[in-house]
C-alpha cells in the first residue's frame, strides 16, 4: 500500500507548490480576496474615534442651500478662509480644484460683456489670493492622465535618506492644478488624488507622495501636517537594500509607508464632532465655533449630494475630504497599519507548511485526522492573524492559505478516495474469494498495514487432502470429478473463512489456508482447530446425504480427507510478481503443516496437529499421537491427534479416555474411542504397529 501512497504524495506535493507559485504571481482575484479580509478586519474592530485636532468644514447640502449654487464665488472662499484663520486654524487645507478663474468674479464677468472693460471692479480671485496667503493655507491639486500640465515646485523641501526611493513613488505624468495666483499665496500645495487610478471603488491605501520627474510632490494630509507644524521639509526614509519608500517624518511624527509611499488606512466611523458645516463659518454666529476651530488642522471639502465626491471604504461611503482627515488622524495617533515584505513571505510558508501538513495527514491518517489538522492550524491562523492586527498593525492574510488549505485538502480526498477505492479492488479480487465477507471487511480497514513485500508472522498453517483421489477420478468422467472438487472446496473453503482464516490456494484435491495474515487473528489456532473440526463435521454431512452424488460409484461411496495444522512463525506476503498478485506463506511451519497432513495416513486419524497448536488451543480435546518420524525433519516431533471441541474435552467419558491413552492402555482405550468419536477406532487399531513412536516417557 505504500507504493499506492506515492502518487498521491507526488500529486498533493505538486499541487501545493503550483498553488504557492500562483499565490507568488498574486493574480487580481486573490489581490480582491485579500482586501476583502482586510476589510473585514477593519469592519470588525475599526479605529476608535478620539479628539483630536483634526476638523472638517463641510460644504453640505445646508451650506449649498444656504450660500447658493454650487461653484461657489472665490469672495465666500476668502471670506471662509480669512474666518478660519482668525479662529485661530493651525492650518487650512482645501480638498476643493481652483483651475480656473472665478466665472463670478466682477472682472471676468466685464471682461465678458461688450464695451464695458473699462470699469475695474473687485477681482475675487485676487482677494482669495490675499486670503490665502494671510493663512496657513494649503491648496490642492488632482492626477490627471488627459493634461500634460505639472504643478509648481513644491512648497516644502525633501530631504531624502538611504536608497533614493523615488523610482517607486507613483509617477505624476499630468495634473489639474490651482491658478498660479493662487497656489503662489498658499503656504502648501498637495495631491488630492486617492488613488493613481481615480476609478477605484473602495479607499484603502492613500498615496502620501507623487513624483514628477525629480520632484516629489507631497498629498494633502501630510503637507497639512507639514504646514500646521511650521516645518519646511519632509524627510522621505528610503530602504537601505532597494529603491522602496521606508516612512515619511514630518516634524516629529514619522509615518510607515508601503513601498511605494502609500499610507495603509485605518478608518474610524465619521462622528458629528468631526465635522463643522461650511454655512456656520460662513454664518454671523461663527464665533460660537472658535473653540473647536482654534489650533486644528482644518479640512475643507464637500459632502453635498450634487457635487459627486463620496467614495467607498471599508466601513462606509465618506466624502474624499473625510479620507485626507482620517490620514492625518492616524499621523496624529500612531495607530498605522502595516504590512512589509516578510508578511508576505510568511504567508506562504504558513500555506506551504499547512498544505503539506494536509497532505500527510490524509494520506497517512485518514480524512479525519487531515480535517483535524486543518481546523486546528486554520484556528491557530486566524487567531493569530487577528492579535497582529489588532496589535501592533500588521496586516497578515488569512484567506489564501485556508482556501488554498481547503483546495488541497479535499483534492487529497479524493485522491486518497480513488487509490483506496483502487485498493479495495485489487484486495478483493485477491481475497474476496478465500476470506470471509467481516475478514475482507478488516482487510480492506486495515490495508495500510498490509505488508506485499513480505513479513514474518506468527501464523497458524492447515493442510487437507482428499483420501483416495486418484482411484476415484479413473472411475468418473472429467466433468464429473470436477463437480465433486467444486463440492468439496466449496464446502470446506467455507469451514475456513467462517473461522477467519484466509485460502492460500485450492492444487489438485489439496487446500491450503493459514491464519493471522494478512490482519491480526487472536488464537488463530483455535480458529485453526475448530475450521478442521468444521470440515469434518460438514464432509461427514456431505457422505450421509450423498452430496457429491457419488451412491452409484462402484469405488466409494464416501470421501474422506486428512488435515495437518502446525502453529509457528512463517514468511508471508506478495511471493510474485505486483503486477500478478500471489498471497502466500512460506517456512518451516508450513513445511510442517504440510508433513503433519501427510502424517496422518500412518497415524490413522484425519486430524494431526503440532505441539505448538495443541498448546494453543489447549482447551479443545487432543491426545497425544507420539513421537513420529517426518521427512526433511531430523528428529522425530511430537504430535497429537484432534478428537473434538472444549465440550467433548469437558466430559467424563475424554477424561476417563484421556487417562487411559496416557496409561498406554490401548484395549481399554479401544473400548472407548468408538462411543466418543468413531475415527478414533482405526487410529488406536494402528497403535500397535508403531510401537517406537510410543518409545520413552
Amino acid at each position: 500500500m505504500a507504493s499506492s501512497r506515492r502518487l498521491p504524495l507526488v500529486f498533493g506535493l505538486a499541487l501545493v507548490l503550483l498553488l504557492a507559485a500562483i499565490r507568488l504571481a498574486d493574480p487580481l482575484p486573490l489581490q480582491m480576496m485579500r482586501d476583502a479580509a482586510f476589510d473585514l478586519y477593519q469592519r470588525l474592530s475599526p479605529r476608535e474615534a478620539a479628539d483630536l485636532p483634526v476638523k472638517i468644514v463641510d460644504i453640505d447640502d445646508a451650506a449649498i442651500t444656504a450660500v447658493g449654487q454650487w461653484p461657489w464665488s472665490r469672495h465666500t472662499f476668502a471670506l471662509l478662509t480669512d474666518r478660519l484663520t482668525e479662529m485661530g486654524a493651525a492650518a487650512i487645507g482645501f480638498d476643493v480644484l481652483f483651475a480656473e478663474p472665478d466665472r463670478l468674479s466682477p472682472d471676468n464677468i466685464a471682461a465678458n460683456l461688450a464695451g464695458f472693460a473699462a470699469n475695474r471692479l473687485p477681482d475675487y480671485d485676487a482677494e482669495f489670493a490675499a486670503a490665502l496667503e494671510r493663512g496657513p493655507t494649503v491648496l490642492g491639486f488632482s492626477v490627471s492622465t488627459t493634461s500634460k500640465t505639472l504643478p509648481e515646485a513644491p512648497k516644502g523641501g525633501f530631504a531624502l535618506s538611504g536608497t533614493d526611493p523615488r523610482p517607486a513613488i507613483p509617477a505624476l505624468t499630468g495634473a489639474v492644478v490651482p491658478l498660479p495666483a493662487l497656489g503662489d499665496a498658499a503656504s502648501g500645495l498637495g495631491g488630492l488624488s486617492l488613488h493613481p487610478e481615480e476609478s477605484v471603488a473602495i479607499v484603502r491605501r492613500a498615496p502620501l507622495l507623487w513624483r514628477a520627474g525629480d520632484k516629489v510632490y507631497p498629498a494633502l494630509s501630510i503637507e497639512a501636517l507639514r504646514v500646521a507644524q511650521g516645518e519646511d521639509n519632509l524627510v522621505v526614509l528610503g530602504e537601505t537594500a532597494a529603491p522602496y519608500v521606508e516612512s515619511i517624518r514630518v516634524g516629529n511624527v514619522e509615518v510607515p509607508t508601503t513601498p511605494d509611499g502609500n499610507l495603509w488606512l485605518y478608518y474610524r466611523h465619521l462622528t458629528p464632532q468631526t465635522t463643522i458645516s461650511a454655512k456656520d463659518i460662513l454664518g454671523p454666529d461663527y464665533r460660537l465655533k472658535e473653540k473647536e476651530i482654534d489650533g486644528n488642522i482644518v479640512l475643507v471639502g464637500s459632502s453635498a449630494s450634487g457635487l459627486n465626491d463620496m467614495r467607498g471604504t471599508p466601513l462606509e461611503d465618506m466624502p474624499g475630504v473625510a479620507i485626507h482627515a482620517q490620514a492625518i488622524e492616524q499621523m496624529l495617533t500612531g495607530q498605522f497599519l502595516t504590512r512589509s515584505d516578510w508578511v508576505e513571505a510568511l504567508e506562504i510558508i504558513a500555506f506551504v507548511g499547512l498544505g503539506v501538513a494536509l497532505v500527510a495527514g490524509v494520506l497517512w491518517s485518514g480524512p479525519k485526522v487531515g480535517l483535524a489538522i486543518g481546523l486546528l492550524t486554520a484556528i491557530g491562523l486566524l487567531a493569530f492573524c487577528w492579535l497582529m492586527f489588532k496589535g501592533p498593525g500588521v496586516l497578515i492574510d488569512p484567506g489564501f492559505p485556508l482556501l488554498g488549505a481547503s483546495l488541497v485538502y479535499f483534492a487529497m480526498i479524493f485522491a486518497r478516495y480513488a487509490t483506496t477505492d483502487a485498493d479495495r479492488r485489487k484486495l478483493r479480487r485477491a481475497f474476496g474469494h478465500y476470506v470471509a465477507p467481516t475478514l475482507l471487511a478488516q482487510i480492506e480497514a486495515s490495508g495500510e498495514r498490509l505488508q506485499l513485500g513480505g513479513e514474518m508472522r506468527d501464523m497458524s498453517v492447515l493442510f487437507t487432502d482428499l483420501r483416495g483421489f486418484t482411484p476415484l477420478s479413473e472411475t468418473m468422467a472429467p466433468a464429473d470429478m470436477l463437480k465433486v472438487l467444486n463440492t468439496l472446496f466449496g464446502a470446506l473453503g467455507e469451514c475456513v473463512t467462517i473461522e477467519m482464516g484466509t485460502i492460500d490456494k485450492f492444487v489438485g484435491d489439496s487446500v491450503m489456508a493459514f491464519w493471522n495474515a494478512p490482519i491480526d487473528v487472536p488464537e488463530h489456532a483455535l480458529h485453526a482447530c475448530r475450521a478442521a473440526l468444521a470440515m469434518r463435521e460438514t464432509l461427514g454431512r456431505l457422505n450421509a446425504g450423498d452430496g457429491f452424488g457419488l451412491a452409484t460409484n462402484p469405488v466409494t461411496r464416501a470421501l474422506s480427507v486428512g488435515v495437518g495444522i502446525a502453529t509457528g512463525e512463517a514468511l508471508v506476503g506478495n511471493m510474485g510478481l505486483k503486477t500478478r498478485f500471489d498471497y502466500s506463506c512460506i517456512g518451516e511451519t508450513v513445511n510442517l503443516a504440510s508433513r503433519l497432513e501427510s502424517v496422518s495416513k500412518l497415524v490413522g486419524y484425519d486430524i494431526v496437529v503440532s505441539e505448538e497448536t495443541r498448546e494453543r488451543a489447549s482447551e479443545l480435546a487432543f491426545l497425544p499421537a507420539g513421537r513420529v518420524a517426518l521427512k526433511g525433519i531430523s528428529e522425530p516431533v511430537p504430535v497429537h491427534i484432534l478428537v473434538g471441541n472444549a465440550e467433548l474435552a469437558a466430559s467424563s467419558a475424554f477424561i476417563e479416555l484421556a487417562e487411559r491413552h496416557e496409561a498406554r492402555d490401548w484395549h481399554g482405550c479401544l473400548a472407548l474411542a468408538e462411543r466418543l468419536e468413531p475415527g478414533l477406532g482405526r487410529f488406536y487399531s494402528m497403535i500397535g504397529e508403531r510401537p517406537a513412536d510410543f518409545a520413552g516417557p
